[in-house]
């Protein structure tokens, strides 16, 4: 059966002529007279006792008719709900970001975005960048934003702004009145670092041994936040990236400029490499896209 035979049999069954069936669809009374008869051969047998005088349903179209009512009640409720996704009316958003960006930079995109579309509710995964990824590879969220993941073939990369990491120290370390320090410098310190497998750690590391430095860390912790934490008591140092140092100076800590080298590395979005994304999420995602470099950098 199809929807279009079903508002036919309806619209003949409620009214019992097919002329007023006609001016209800607003068509020609030979196509509602196809339709009905098309469903009647599907389904095997008559629905209307047709005279020249009345219409009127057989046993098996009484019982259909009930039927048809709920059907097509349930279709127009699955049409009106889709197209209000369509047009963001309704529904849901879910994406995952690294802590840094997800307090520093997303209120305000969150906020933009639901002065657009106030019927969109959202909900905002802050986990550490490698669980960004599997978030997004496991499709828990359609996408996610993060820190350039190594090359990849299952994950697409949309750069936005690309941070720079700098120094924290704390705020009674002879550092901390200097107005930018040199990663040799920074190492003769107690070193505190995110612990492994953290892909941040790794990109330090890596980057570091290039000049023949090493990493003398004392202290680890999956977050950014207890790391901050620890600098702020005084137990040593860290280099974190620049947008957490709203988060880094309200724990005590003081940030510099960090150099020789200089480590930075693209933020962007994330999404799995073989999905398109919903209405809802293409319209974040633009806005982001758009504004979020303006964000960060402005």
């Amino acid at each position: 059966m199809t929807v279009k035979q079903l508002r036919a049999f309806l619209a003949v069954a409620e009214t019992l002529g097919f002329a007023q069936a006609c001016e209800r669809l607003h068509v020609t009374q030979s196509a509602l007279s196809l339709a009905v008869k098309s469903l009647e051969s599907q389904l095997g047998g008559a629905l209307f006792l047709r005279t020249t005088r009345q219409v009127r349903l057989t046993p098996e179209g009484e019982l259909l008719l009930p039927l048809a009512r709920r059907l097509l009640a349930e279709w127009d409720d699955t049409e009106d709900a889709m197209r209000r996704r369509f047009h963001l009316q309704q529904g849901h958003l879910a994406i995952a970001a690294m802590p840094s960006f997800a307090s520093n930079c997303l209120p305000p995109l969150i906020a933009a975005f639901r002065q657009r579309y106030p019927h969109i509710s959202v909900t905002v995964h802050d986990v550490i960048n490698e669980v960004v990824m599997e978030m997004v590879l496991s499709q828990r969220v359609e996408f996610g934003i993060a820190f350039e993941p190594l090359a990849s073939e299952t994950l697409t990369f949309e750069p936005i702004y690309r941070d720079r990491f700098v120094a924290a120290v704390p705020a009674d370390s002879p550092l901390a009145g200097q107005a930018s320090t040199c990663w040799e410098v920074l190492l003769e310190y107690p070193f505190i670092t995110l612990q492994r497998p953290s892909q941040v750690r790794g990109m330090l590391e890596r980057h570091l041994a290039q000049r023949g430095l090493t990493l003398p860390v004392e202290f680890e912790s999956h977050q950014l936040t207890t790391v901050g934490q620890l600098v702020g008591q005084g137990l040593g140092v860290s280099a974190v990236p620049a947008l957490c140092r709203g988060q880094m100076e309200a724990l005590g800590v003081r940030c510099l400029p960090l150099s020789e080298p200089v480590i930075e590395r693209a933020v962007g979005t994330l999404r799995r490499a073989d999905q398109g994304l919903s209405s809802t999420a293409s319209a974040f995602h633009a806005l982001v896209a758009t504004s979020g470099r303006e964000l960060v950098c402005g």
